[in-house]
C-alpha cells in the first residue's frame, strides 16, 4: 500500500514538468472562465454562493450539481482524456485512480473555487452601483 502511495504521488508530481504540460494551466483556465461566467450569471440572478449553497443546503444540491456539472464536465473529460495520453506515453500504463484526481484537481476544484466569490463580489459591485445611482437621484 505504502508504494502504491509512493508511485502515485511520484507520478502526480512528475507531470508539471513532463510532456503535455500545458494542459496544466490550460484546464483550470478553462474551468475558471466557466466558473466566472456562472458566478456572474449568479449574481445577476441573485442566488447564493455556489459551494456554500452546495455543502449548506440540501435542497438545492441536486441541481446545482447537475448545473455545475453541466458548465465543466466537458473540461473534467478533456482532462481525463489528456491524462490518459499523457500516462500511456510517459508511463506505458493506465492508472485510473490517478487519472480521476488530476481531473478533480485541474477541472472540478478551480470551479469550485472561483464560482462563489465572483458571484459575491459582483453582488457587491452590483449594490454599490444601485447605492450610487440612488445617491446620485438625490
Amino acid at each position: 500500500m505504502r508504494d502504491m502511495i509512493l508511485r502515485a504521488l511520484t507520478n502526480l508530481t512528475a507531470r508539471v514538468g513532463g510532456p503535455m504540460t500545458f494542459r496544466i494551466i490550460l484546464q483550470p483556465l478553462m474551468a475558471s472562465l466557466f466558473a466566472i461566467r456562472d458566478g456572474m450569471k449568479d449574481a445577476r440572478e441573485d442566488r447564493p454562493p455556489y459551494l456554500w449553497t452546495l455543502i449548506t443546503d440540501s435542497s438545492q444540491r441536486a441541481d446545482m450539481i447537475r448545473q455545475g456539472w453541466t458548465a465543466v464536465g466537458r473540461v473534467f473529460i478533456l482532462a481525463i482524456v489528456m491524462d490518459v495520453i499523457y500516462q500511456l506515453i510517459v508511463l506505458g500504463w493506465i492508472y485510473p485512480l490517478e487519472t480521476f484526481t488530476v481531473a478533480i484537481l485541474l477541472a472540478v476544484i478551480p470551479y469550485l473555487v472561483i464560482r462563489g466569490p465572483v458571484n459575491r463580489l459582483a453582488q457587491s459591485r452590483q449594490s454599490n452601483q444601485i447605492r450610487s445611482a440612488a445617491r446620485a437621484r438625490r
